[in-house]
């Protein structure tokens, strides 16, 4: 499995809007500069975030980008979903019930079973907040 572009910037931006929380927007052309990923990607980005409720939208000139909800409530899974979906690494296991005729006698089924639950074990045990605080003890650590 391959996180792709989007979803690595999709954390990318949503860490840079919970590190650059001050009550006021976050502006995109701000994140833009910072994380050196350009406006274009990052508005394609920001509409499914903004979609799925995790961002909250300001227009105008004093606008920007806010999260909906506290850091620590959002998972790296729940947000890498939003922009690569289902992160099952094989499609019998992306939809409640696997629908493949070959379920019952696939020797590889158990495989891809056990990876997808590893996958999401891993993804949904961390979250916005975690982030967050292991970037300060990264900026905190940095020595000359």
């Amino acid at each position: 499995m391959k996180i792709s572009t989007k979803g690595r910037y999709a954390l990318r931006l949503m860490l840079d809007i919970a590190q650059h929380d001050t009550g006021e927007p976050v502006r995109l052309k701000d994140i833009a500069e910072r994380q050196d990923i350009s406006m274009k990607y990052l508005e394609q980005i920001v509409s499914a975030l903004v979609k799925a409720n995790f961002l909250i939208s300001i227009r105008g000139p004093q606008g920007g980008y806010r999260l909906s909800r506290k850091p620590d409530t959002y998972t790296v899974g729940s947000i890498l979903r939003i922009t690569e979906g289902n992160l099952a690494p094989v499609e019998c296991l992306s939809t409640e019930e696997n629908t493949c005729y070959r379920a019952p006698m696939c020797a590889t089924l158990r495989i891809w079973k056990e990876l997808d639950e590893a996958i999401s074990s891993v993804v949904d045990k961390y979250t916005l907040e975690d982030l967050v605080s292991w970037s300060s003890e990264m900026v905190n650590n940095y020595v000359i």
